[in-house]
């Protein structure tokens, strides 16, 4: 691939054809009540509505999710239904890559030309993950129960390690300063915190009102609910639960989704609130990384990614992660020269929390939105998930109107 190519030609994602809810923490909501495939169909029809984007141009549904709920064997077309328009669509699931991915996936069905307008849906309700009860003919156990969410994060049966083992073996690897992994944690609560004060999550977070099965409110999702303010000391007072990870080092579960559109240029330009915005797909690239190094996935993910394209990062108008380790970003900044001061500056993961799979659609919105308000230029997204894989893509954004 040349400097400058782009993966999908004929493909955008119309500028402010994009949402999300907030992300509140594990049971801090009601949403942590209902059906989250139902909230998010319905949560998209209110978002494109609020957009002004006509759902009867959507063609297709690409759904990304990676915990199970009530009915997810129909999924897209269930969700379509509460979307409130009867279109097809499929599933996509890779752990904490599936916001990304999901965008990817329907940048290749426009550019197929299946279809003129694809929607990109991503959702996940970490609370009160659901278990299940597997046949294990071949072991003594002859049945095994899964709670999905909390026993996946405690044991990869590749290695037989935890989440937590992936962070610290990293920690260690890179001989890393927890002093550091404190600092960085705590400006990243800064950052994020500013940018609430300044307004620029209201152009892209909608606060949304939660039904009970009478159609009666049950209260709303209008924040990033169990985010609190954290001080450096408060930081270095924690307790070590490994090399450089602390309860405040590291990200929470939470629940929400993320929507937006991907298109052909010519009807992106159409559906766009600004069609001198141009957003294009450049390139993409996966990795993994040697067992247990979960951390150190995504950094090796943007040094391929770097190298195939000819770009750098000093390139890069917008660098943004998925870091669900403080640690992550520190070994990012150490493997590749970079200020992490620089990067994630309108908030991350780490603050607001994981439900999964809408976290890198969230991350996203959030970059081409601030690449927007820097006139354009190129954005750099990444991150890891489960089984020490790293992911990374850069889009550009073009404003013709400056």
């Amino acid at each position: 691939m040349k400097k400058g190519d782009g993966m999908f030609h004929d493909t955008r994602i119309p500028y402010g054809t994009w949402g999300s809810s907030y992300f509140p923490a594990w049971q801090t909501t009601p949403l942590a009540e209902v059906n989250i495939g139902q909230f998010a169909g319905e949560s998209m029809n209110i978002i494109l509505g609020k957009r002004h984007v006509p759902k009867s141009l959507l063609e297709y549904l690409v759904i990304g999710s990676t915990v199970p709920w009530h009915w997810k064997f129909w999924n897209a077309p269930l969700v379509s239904s509460y979307l409130g328009h009867r279109i097809p669509g499929y599933h996509i699931e890779q752990a904490c890559a599936t916001g990304l991915q999901a965008v990817l996936l329907a940048g290749s069905e426009v550019q197929s030309q299946t279809f003129e307008v694809v929607g990109v849906l991503t959702f996940d309700r970490t609370s009160d993950s659901p278990a299940g009860v597997f046949p294990e003919r071949r072991t003594h156990q002859r049945t095994f129960s899964l709670s999905d969410v909390w026993d996946n994060f405690g044991f990869d049966p590749a290695t037989g390690k935890a989440m937590i083992d992936t962070a610290g073996n990293a920690a260690r690897k890179y001989k890393l300063d927890r002093r550091e992994v404190d600092e960085l944690a705590y400006y990243r609560h800064i950052q994020y915190f500013e940018t609430l004060e300044s307004g620029f999550l209201n152009r892209l977070i909608f606060p949304l009102e939660i039904l009970n099965v009478q159609g009666r409110v049950m209260g709303k999702v209008d924040r990033d609910a169990g985010i609190r303010q954290i001080s450096l000391e408060s930081l270095r007072a924690m307790r070590e639960l490994d090399t450089c990870v602390t309860s405040g080092t590291q990200t929470h579960a939470s629940d929400g989704m993320s929507t937006l559109l991907v298109a052909s240029r010519s009807k992106a330009k159409e559906l766009s609130t600004r069609p001198e915005i141009d957003i294009q797909f450049v390139a993409k690239v996966e990795i993994r990384a040697l067992p247990v190094l979960m951390p150190e996935a995504p950094a090796l993910a943007v040094e391929k990614l770097l190298k195939r394209t000819g770009f750098s990062l000093d390139d890069m108008a917008v660098i943004k992660n998925h870091n669900p380790f403080a640690l992550n970003d520190v070994i990012f900044a150490k493997r590749l020269g970079y200020d992490w001061k620089k990067m994630n500056k309108t908030g991350c993961s780490l603050v607001w929390g994981h439900p999964q799979g809408p976290t890198l659609t969230r991350l996203l919105i959030e970059a081409l939105e601030e690449a927007v308000d820097l006139g354009g230029g190129f954005v750099l997204l990444f991150g890891c998930a489960a089984g020490d894989v790293g992911i990374a893509a850069i889009f550009k954004v073009s404003d013709g109107g400056n």
